[in-house]
């Protein structure tokens, strides 16, 4: 009896525990408008809203627009649109290899990747769809951890120095900021002035593991962009006086990404997508393809009201009265994303203003944008609806005073002027084929009169000739210049066409 119970409450359990990925999907996700102080509890919710009631509140009052979705409520075309893969890139094909035959999997019209890797080199490779490529510099720039095997190419003498040369092993060659140390050789430091801007910063390695017997070991370093892993390899036997090499390379993490991260295989997308095409599953390909702004949830974020999300797609700059809410530690210049109500990324930007700043002003510019990641008029417009431009609008005819007229606008021409220059502006929009303003169609010359036959055929205003209008005049340079381009010189200067 007791054994029965305690398997209904086992069952009892398991059903009350839900999967987090399912509930994400299936939930609305959204920030409400209120006056009240925020009670619930965010450290579930996905992507950019996570944690969002910790954030600094600067006012709760917006006007929701029903536009825009969360990141996992995208269909599933947005979504592929907006998403990037964690690829576990093979050995052997290169990176441009790869990021091609995905961009042919996924029939998407651009791919583009975080950071080449070797041929011959494996682990993480960051493949951003279509609008998610906009993010590609920044993640390139980002820091990166590799794990290497390497041989040394003969023993270390003894034991003692073998301890003493581990420890130069793990402290590499330079130190974090680059400069060279005691131990760097002559040939090494003669590079280093030959390129002063290429050195590599090593924000730090470990020694994982060695065998003495087959002179190998295993090293875990952590280095900015543009390290290369096989030229350390090659300095750390230059340090231990025996030479070693690089026998195996992979990169376990890029930015934030790293092999835990739902890491796949060119297999499993191949697999994604066959069974959408075939069977219209598309679970498989939204576990593959992740939205985009996986990718920022490390960088500090601004959330902005839905009116002025479509302001800064355009461009504009983001101002404080936008401004939900912000989060702590923000400071200048510090690169930082600005995110809608649902959750969305909408631009990458650098701060303006420090989160102090932000708290004690009421107006002025918060952060410049770096880079647009939405797609304009995701929502509506919604600038130009205040009573001042309403009432008043600024526009190029209200500015010359022609406000509340009607009729053609010719700037800078009217009756006042001469009569030859206004004769000369009528040919030229007859030529153009463009409208002509009534106070301009009324004038004739001289030769216009005189030309007139009574009928609907004219003569040419411009060389009196009949049979032709100004428009196919063959005096025009335009016209002679099209006559030119179609026979050649000798040709077409022994023939009529020519004006001397």
């Amino acid at each position: 009896m007791c054994g029965t119970s305690f398997s209904e409450k086992k069952k009892k359990k398991k059903s009350k525990i839900q999967d987090l990925g399912d509930v994400q999907t299936k939930t609305s996700f959204a920030l409400q408008p209120s006056e009240d102080t925020p009670k619930l509890d965010a450290s579930q919710w996905p992507l950019l809203l996570k944690n969002f009631d910790k954030l600094n509140v600067r006012t709760n009052h917006y006007t929701p627009l029903p536009f825009g979705k969360s990141p996992l409520q995208r269909t599933i075309q947005e979504y592929i649109r907006a998403g990037y893969v964690n690829l576990d890139k093979p050995s052997n094909p290169s990176s441009h290899e790869v990021v091609a035959w995905i961009k042919r999997i996924l029939r998407c019209e651009k791919t583009g990747h975080s950071g080449t890797l070797d041929p011959k080199t494996s682990g993480c490779l960051i493949v951003c769809i279509d609008r998610a490529t906009r993010l590609v510099k920044s993640q390139q720039s980002a820091g990166k951890e590799y794990i290497s095997i390497f041989k040394l190419h003969s023993a270390v003498e003894n034991v003692a120095k073998a301890s003493k040369k581990k420890m130069m092993i793990k402290q590499g060659l330079l130190d974090k900021h680059g400069k060279p140390n005691e131990n760097t050789p002559a040939s090494y430091l003669a590079e280093l002035e030959a390129a002063p801007n290429k050195k590599p910063t090593y924000m730090k390695s470990n020694l994982i593991s060695s065998d003495v017997t087959l002179s190998t070991g295993i090293i875990w370093l952590k280095c900015q962009a543009g390290t290369y892993v096989r030229t350390y390899c090659v300095h750390m036997g230059l340090v231990l006086g025996v030479g070693a090499q690089m026998i195996e390379l992979r990169r376990n993490r890029s930015g934030i990404q790293s092999e835990e991260d739902g890491l796949v295989t060119l297999h499993d997308i191949k697999d994604a997508m066959y069974l959408y095409d075939q069977h219209k599953d598309e679970s498989l390909l939204r576990r593959v393809i992740r939205p985009l702004e996986g990718l920022l949830v490390g960088h500090k974020r601004i959330i902005l009201k839905d009116s002025a999300v479509n302001a800064v797609c355009y461009g504009a700059q983001i101002m404080l009265p936008g401004v939900l809410r912000y989060e702590d530690g923000i400071e200048m210049d510090e690169e930082i994303v600005i995110v809608s109500t649902k959750g969305e990324a909408v631009a990458l930007a650098l701060a303006q203003m420090t989160t102090s700043t932000m708290a004690t002003c009421d107006h002025g510019v918060v952060a410049k944008i770096k880079r647009v990641i939405m797609d304009r008029d995701t929502y509506p417009r919604k600038w130009g609806l205040g009573p001042k431009t309403k009432n008043g609008p600024r526009s190029v005819i209200g500015r010359t005073g022609r406000s509340g007229k009607t009729g053609l606008a010719t700037t800078f021409i009217n009756k006042s002027n001469d009569e030859s220059v206004l004769l000369d502006l009528k040919h030229l929009l007859l030529e153009a084929r463009q409208r002509i303003p009534p106070f301009l169609a009324e004038l004739e010359s001289e030769t216009e009169k005189f030309l007139d036959l009574g009928g609907d055929e004219r003569g040419c205003a411009y060389c009196g000739g009949l049979g032709h209008r100004i428009t196919a005049c063959p005096k025009l340079e335009a016209v002679q210049t099209k006559a030119a381009s179609s026979i050649g010189r000798r040709d077409y200067l022994n023939s009529n066409q020519a004006d001397y």
